[in-house]
């Protein structure tokens, strides 16, 4: 292998002399395209920069994973040409499609040169591609690894619309399903069209279903799975409410008072005890105490529409029709986040993606409507009326999702 050299000592990068000796390449992320574009001009302080923001992975076998909950460790390849081991890391959009096995480890450039093992071992980055380089790794050069990663500690690609140019999905079903998790996507910075998800890797994968889900074998994993495509994974009373408003909106048209709302919301209430007391029917809530929990959730909905027609989640006059999209947009990510656990392969995950972008385009008629609804979901559940963090993530990701030229919900046809 020949290589050229830099400013930088201990690396190299490809074949030929003064630069990247490739033809035009569609680089299939952002990441990528700075990575070769740092490359291109021989700027290894930039390349290192962007190596120190982002995700790399490496490969390990799945028993060896799954043996060792908890614990990471690199496994160099001997390469016979150049007589070195390295150890591989891929950004993300260079992960090849989820198997089995082997499966994906992320982690930063910082913990590379935090825990690596052998100073003769180097580390190649996106090897033959267009972007590949190769480090040295003794102690003196993950120092300066360690200086780039703690330089780019503060940069996050959080709030932004991600896409994979090569190998993701643009328009149809599966496009229109992924799209139904966008508002997630881009509160994390993850790929909103990635279908063959890796996440945070395969230990990562596996540590957020067990820690915001309980979610630990294929079996639970499914189970969540269809409770969310069939909405009945959020509570019951939100869209009980909604819905009595929207047969009121049906009966009277025009906009409902609140007053009136609540006034229903009782009669419908006391109603369906009277008419369970009179099938015999024991135990049952105290109808008037369910009836005052009932209206109050009713005021913090109000409340919470009124600010979101004043942020522009809602447009003068709208309301939520359901807060269903909740379920379907978790849907969406919950069939990639059971892939990247390994609780499914390609095809049941794709086909699960598809079902939830169905259920949202029967529920709803707009991204802005099915967004409205999402958002309404989560801030019952999490929010509190505090408008913090948990409301501010959605409101910036709706803003990008509705204004970005590149968004799925500007591009993907609603119906």
């Amino acid at each position: 292998m020949s290589t050229w050299s830099g400013t930088a000592p201990g690396w190299t990068a490809g074949e030929g002399q003064g630069g990247p000796p490739y033809a035009p390449w569609q680089p299939p992320t952002d990441i990528e395209q700075r990575l070769y574009e740092a490359k291109a001009r021989g700027d290894w302080s930039a390349y290192l920069d962007t190596l120190a923001a982002t995700e790399l992975f490496h490969a390990v076998s799945r028993p060896w994973a799954d043996a060792n909950p908890g614990y990471v460790r690199l496994f160099p390849h001997w390469d016979p040409r150049t007589r070195r081991h390295y150890v591989t890391v891929l950004t993300e959009g260079m992960l090849p499609c989820p198997a089995p096995d082997p499966v994906y480890m992320e982690n930063s450039l910082g913990w590379y040169a935090a825990t690596w093992k052998d100073p003769d071992w180097w580390l190649a980055v996106d090897p033959g591609t267009p972007c590949e380089a190769y480090f040295a790794a003794t102690p003196e050069h993950r120092r300066l690894w360690t200086h780039h990663a703690q330089r780019m500690s503060g940069w996050t690609r959080k709030g932004r619309l991600r896409t994979l140019r090569v190998g993701g999905v643009f328009q149809g079903p599966v496009a229109h399903g992924l799209a139904c998790g966008a508002l997630l996507c881009v509160s994390n910075g993850s790929l909103w069209n990635a279908m063959g998800w890796h996440g945070t890797g395969y230990d990562r994968e596996r540590g957020r279903l067990a820690e915001w889900w309980g979610i630990t074998t294929r079996e639970e994993w499914l189970s969540a799975q269809e409770r969310l495509l069939k909405g009945e994974m959020s509570n019951s009373s939100w869209e009980f409410v909604l819905e009595v408003r929207r047969a009121i909106a049906r009966e009277y048209g025009g906009a409902v008072e609140i007053d009136h709302w609540r006034e229903v919301v009782g009669r419908v209430v006391r109603g369906r005890a009277e008419q369970a007391a009179a099938r015999g029917a024991v135990g049952l809530p105290d109808p008037g105490a369910e009836a005052r929990r009932l209206q109050h959730l009713i005021g913090r909905i109000v409340r919470y529409e009124a600010r979101f027609r004043a942020d522009g989640l809602l447009r003068e006059g709208e309301y939520v029709t359901s807060v269903l999209a909740w379920d379907y947009g978790r849907a969406s990510k919950m069939a990639r986040w059971g892939l990247g656990a390994r609780f499914c392969d390609v095809g049941e995950a794709e086909r699960a993606v598809v079902r939830a972008g169905r259920a949202g385009r029967l529920e709803y008629r707009s991204w802005e409507a099915f967004s409205a609804g999402y958002v309404l979901g989560r801030c019952l559940h999490f929010d509190d009326e505090e408008f913090g963090g948990w409301y501010e993530e959605m409101l910036n990701a709706h803003r990008v999702l509705t204004t970005d030229p590149e968004s799925p919900w500007l591009t993907i046809p609603w119906k």
